[in-house]
């Protein structure tokens, strides 16, 4: 008989792999028809530049190198995003404004607790990760990142390609993109981001007669559709797979987007 331990561990290898659905939380699904208010994404982008850099097919996050200074911009960014009322917002304006506070939350988590070796260790220790933890507060609403992303961004937006612009800090996921996304560029960004993901091994690559893609596509297979619509969607930026009726495979790298020293 295995140990108790080890049952419970195992029991969580595996239930923990099962992707939450997209399920909306009507409060946020509010926009304005005009544009009233400004946002700044600037402070982001400026991190963006100082510590994100291509490597291979990878960008990666120089954490061990972000100054006290600029930890300081980073949560005074994220505030500053709190203390608005994103339903204020225009639909493209939301959109960019749930993206970046997704992709800065997550930078902000792994400072904190840097180093580590995957994101997969935060959340303590009957977690598998951060994501349920709740991060912040907007409009008297505690939320998380699973928040943002499952039951905001792909609810109401219904747009698979978010699954490229939201990033985990891990190898395996999109890139982390090099520009915040705004409400003028989203559209160019998950094009070029949906494009890059799909063009690299982590995205997509053959062994031998079989296609390896990756695990994001089984986690979140509701967002493309069928195997068919799925292989559609891949080989609109990929066009050798149109024609594959094979089976598929995946993987993913949890390995912390760090870069070496």
């Amino acid at each position: 008989m295995k140990p108790f331990i080890t049952i419970l561990l195992s029991t969580l290898s595996t239930t923990s792999w099962a992707a939450p659905n997209a399920e909306l939380w009507p409060f946020w699904n509010r926009s304005a028809t005009t544009q009233s208010l400004t946002v700044s994404h600037q402070a982001w982008q400026q991190l963006l530049d100082r510590y994100l850099m291509t490597q291979g097919e990878n960008t990666l996050f120089d954490y061990a190198a972000v100054t006290h200074a600029d930890q300081q911009s980073l949560s005074r960014y994220i505030q500053g995003l709190s203390t608005l009322d994103p339903r204020q917002l225009t639909k493209s304006q939301q959109y960019a404004y749930w993206v970046n506070l997704y992709n800065a939350l997550t930078v902000q988590l792994i400072l904190e607790n840097y180093p580590i070796s995957s994101i997969k260790k935060l959340g303590g220790w009957l977690s598998f990760g951060p994501w349920d933890q709740e991060l912040l507060t907007i409009q008297g609403q505690n939320i998380s990142l699973n928040d943002i992303e499952h039951r905001i961004l792909r609810p109401i937006w219904r747009d698979p390609r978010t699954h490229y612009a939201v990033n985990c800090a891990s190898l395996g996921c999109p890139n982390l993109q090099s520009e915040a996304f705004t409400a003028h560029n989203s559209e160019y960004l998950l094009e070029r981001a949906a494009h890059t993901f799909i063009n690299s091994n982590k995205g997509a690559r053959q062994s031998e007669d079989q296609w390896v893609i990756s695990s994001i596509y089984d986690w979140f297979i509701e967002d493309f559709g069928s195997k068919r619509a799925l292989i559609q969607h891949l080989s609109t930026y990929r066009p050798e797979l149109k024609d594959y009726h094979g089976e598929l495979r995946y993987e993913y790298n949890w390995q912390l987007n760090d870069k070496k020293r």
